[in-house]
């Protein structure tokens, strides 16, 4: 009687709607929830059959599935789980997940039909997808801008008559507007990405490979955008000489660790980022902010122009008279012809392909490393890979 009373108590007290009904679909017992979901009353569903709750067109099934689970003991063919359509007495149509269990009681079978409603989850599912929507079309309208402004700078520049004071005055206007450009596009970009971040952690219970899929176009759109705005932002502010080297006395191991790991979680597949330092020494006097700029420079190119289960070697030495940081990949290499102009601006090798880039990278870092009294050299062999190496004086 103590169980029996317990029993009652955990149904009529449950968050969801439960439904018990014998073995040809006659509800016998049903819980408030399921009695509020359905606008009945407790006395205007007992003793009918559970088809009075579905539209039409799912009795037919319904009955199929009960009779089917009977013949077979399968409880999946009924459908643990199954998503279904609910009918009130209105006629209101609501979505819910049914799940059944068969109870042997009193010697005889009855089941236990379980209601979760999914109408909240639905409508926030379709909010998602609306403004995941949204949120794509709005960075491809601020990209086509920008690059429909840049354009229109290009083709002013071509109309200017080649002077030296015209040539300077344009060149003021050019790094006016990068600047101008580069503040503000990043509050609606950082905005942009935020969302999709959180799109893509709202949309991981709904398991919607459509809102992961989309979400990651936006994330990827806006993170290539981000590093265009971030180069033409670095070289505007080196042209009116806003960059100067601040140098102070680091651990060059411990940063060069931490670059590792950070890029390790940006790399492409099964890439794997080698970090090794040698020699005693550890600390070095130079710009700690210029050299971990270079540095992820140097290996985000090695992530974006190398396989995705490529290695990528980050070295870094410290002996009596220089410190040495080396960037090697596994990645499509630098043609020949190319390589005298590897570090002028905006140029780009012409096996890159579809490959985003500004051609600026390159550029910044050998600007960062002569502010530092240092030097930039390189190796390169197509299909094999490259290697960069930075040089500083220790004495």
């Amino acid at each position: 009687m103590e169980n029996a009373t317990l029993l009652h108590a955990l149904v009529y007290n449950a968050i969801d709607g439960i439904i018990i009904m014998d073995d040809v679909g006659i509800i016998e017992s049903i819980n408030p929830v399921a009695c509020k979901l359905f606008a009945y009353t407790e006395q205007e569903v007992l003793g009918n059959n559970i088809s009075m709750l579905m539209p039409n067109r799912d009795k037919e099934s319904n009955d199929y599935y009960l009779q089917h689970y009977k013949s077979t003991d399968q409880a999946q063919i009924i459908g643990i789980g199954r998503e279904l359509i609910g009918r009130t007495k209105e006629g209101y149509q609501f979505p819910f997940k049914l799940g059944v269990s068969e109870v042997k009681y009193a010697g005889r079978r009855i089941y236990a039909g379980f209601i979760h409603d999914l109408t909240k989850q639905k409508k926030d599912e379709i909010r998602l997808k609306n403004y995941a929507s949204h949120l794509e079309e709005l960075v491809e309208q601020r990209t086509k801008t920008l690059k429909e402004t840049i354009k229109a700078l290009e083709k002013s520049k071509e109309k200017v008559s080649i002077t030296l004071e015209k040539e300077k005055a344009l060149s003021k206007l050019k790094n006016r507007f990068l600047s101008m450009a580069s503040h503000e596009f990043r509050t609606p970009l950082s905005t942009a990405q935020l969302s999709a971040s959180l799109i893509e952690k709202y949309a991981e219970p709904l398991e919607n490979p459509n809102i992961v899929k989309h979400a990651g176009k936006i994330i990827n759109a806006v993170t290539n955008l981000t590093t265009v705005l971030n180069d033409f932002l670095y070289i505007e502010k080196l042209e009116v000489g806003k960059v100067k080297a601040n140098l102070t006395c680091f651990d060059l191991e411990q940063l060069a660790q931490e670059i590792t790991e950070e890029m390790q979680l940006l790399s492409k597949g099964e890439q794997q980022i080698h970090f090794a330092h040698y020699g005693v020494q550890k600390r070095i006097k130079l710009d700690q902010n210029l050299i971990k700029n270079s540095v992820i420079n140097l290996i985000t190119n090695a992530i974006k122009y190398s396989s995705d289960t490529s290695r990528i070697d980050f070295t870094t030495e410290i002996n009596d008279t220089h410190c040495i940081i080396k960037v090697k990949d596994e990645g499509i290499g630098i043609p020949e012809k190319d390589q005298k102009h590897l570090f002028k601006p905006f140029f780009r090798a012409h096996n890159t392909g579809n490959i985003p880039g500004t051609g600026l990278g390159l550029n910044i870092v050998a600007r960062y490393i002569a502010l530092m009294e240092g030097e930039i050299s390189y190796s390169s062999v197509i299909d094999k890979g490259t290697l960069f190496t930075l040089t500083f004086s220790n004495t």
